[in-house]
């Protein structure tokens, strides 16, 4: 399935070079012009599928991941960012002059191209450094949002209006279809899919407090409904509807019950930005707009793993409890050993519940917590988990063992080293990484 996606991909953003070939379309301008143009229609057809990249379909999330998805997203846009900028230049070049990029005597529809250059630059700056700009998440989505219509509508009208490829009938259909599967995957993700989850809202049924900044809050799904399938680890996107002036914003967090609990599905949230430091002020009646499930950090994807290897960092523990917890309640017949690094004690989420599924007969499970921090009185590891840790506290494995690791990237980035360095082959360390 993955492959043929990957083709399908390849062969519609091709899809206008390809049209141009087999027309047998023949040009009096320059090579190096004819390879600009040719830049143009690549970069356009990259474009035209970023809003399907970004839809949340599971067909296309389901093969790779969800984060697998949208990295790729962002690269190929930096991508079409440079076969654009490639495109005015080799066309000046290539015959067309230098005029083209300095002079202001230009027709409205090459304009709009330059503009559209410049929204896109623009685009690509703000989504890969929104933090460092100062912009929150929502501002960043809103923005990303607002220039992506513009981009997409303003690539459209400048290649529709300039190419000389564009005459035969073939390639305005062709782009006629790219520029309506465009508007679709871009209305089905902002405007139909929205919709639907607002006709069947979850209500909020507990707010447990898990640490000093940590709760968990459990939704119930509208009655006669049931929670849909999903496997340990996933994670969805909520949007809380809150009581008061309390702020409406949607945000993805993983999901921590269990799949085998049909009662309810959780998320623990850690008090760490605007929104997040009012997550404590959720109230049982509330209501939220959930959609789900995605990603593929879930032990059940993999079923060559007989034993599993748990690192944690933080936070970073929900996808894993949500995985501890559904091999006590399936009973899974394996060996477990939880790493979990917090900076102090009163830190560490679940601390009750790790300690008695650890008791239980299955799974076997080791919990091992790792205070960097540690407060007089602490008799555990302490320190950073580093790679001497690693290997005192994981010792021997079967080349059968799965690494699972959920921690800040900083320390998620320095664990992968580590194991590697250690032997580990990269096709056994499983890991997620949040970049929306």
């Amino acid at each position: 399935m993955g492959f043929m996606l990957t083709l399908f991909y390849a062969v519609v953003t091709l899809s206008p070079l390809l049209f141009v070939a087999a027309l047998r379309m023949k040009s009096e301008m320059t090579v190096l012009h004819d390879v600009a143009t040719g830049f143009a229609f690549a970069a356009y057809g990259i474009i035209a599928l970023q809003p399907v990249l970004a839809s949340r379909w599971k067909w296309l999330e389901r093969p790779f991941g969800f984060d697998a998805v949208i990295r790729f997203h962002q690269y190929v846009g930096v991508f079409a960012v440079f076969l654009l900028l490639a495109h005015p230049l080799g066309m000046a070049y290539g015959g067309a002059g230098w005029g083209l990029l300095t002079s202001l005597n230009q027709p409205w529809y090459v304009w709009v191209g330059k503009v559209t250059l410049l929204l896109l630059i623009l685009h690509v700056i703000i989504s890969l450094w929104y933090g460092t700009l100062g912009l929150t998440f929502e501002q960043w989505r809103r923005t990303h949002n607002v220039l992506g219509v513009l981009i997409l509508t303003g690539a459209f009208v400048h290649s529709w209006f300039t190419a000389y490829d564009m005459d035969p009938i073939a390639m305005r259909l062709l782009w006629l279809a790219l520029f309506a599967l465009t508007i679709f995957a871009y209305a089905h993700h902002k405007v139909l899919k929205p919709r639907q989850l607002e006709r069947s809202p979850y209500k909020v049924i507990g707010v447990d407090q898990e640490t000093h900044n940590v709760w968990t809050v459990k939704f119930a799904p509208p009655n006669g409904q049931r929670i849909y399938d999903y496997h340990p680890g996933q994670f969805h996107f909520l949007t809380l509807q809150r009581s008061g002036e309390l702020p409406v914003e949607e945000h993805h967090w993983t999901i921590s019950s269990s799949p085998a609990n049909k009662d309810f599905i959780s998320s623990t949230i850690k008090e760490s930005g605007d929104f997040t430091a009012t997550i404590g002020q959720t109230r049982i009646g509330d209501t939220a707009l959930e959609e789900g499930p995605f990603g593929r950090f879930c032990y059940t994807m993999y079923p060559e793993d007989k034993d599993f290897v748990f690192i944690a960092g933080g936070i970073g523990i929900t996808p894993i409890m949500s995985m501890i917890r559904h091999m006590r309640d399936t009973a899974k017949e394996a060996e477990a050993l939880l790493l979990y690094a917090n900076r102090t004690e009163r830190d560490i989420a679940f601390r009750s519940e790790l300690a008695e599924i650890e008791s239980g007969a299955k799974p076997r499970l080791r919990v091992i917590h790792i205070i960097s921090s540690p407060e007089a009185g602490w008799s555990g590891e302490s320190g950073h988990l580093d790679r001497e840790k690693l290997t005192r506290l994981i010792g021997q494995r079967s080349d059968q063992t799965g690494y699972y690791v959920c921690a800040p990237p900083g320390l998620t980035k320095i664990v992968i080293r580590d194991l590697r360095s250690m032997g580990v082959s990269y096709c056994r360390i499983r890991t997620e990484q949040f970049l929306l």
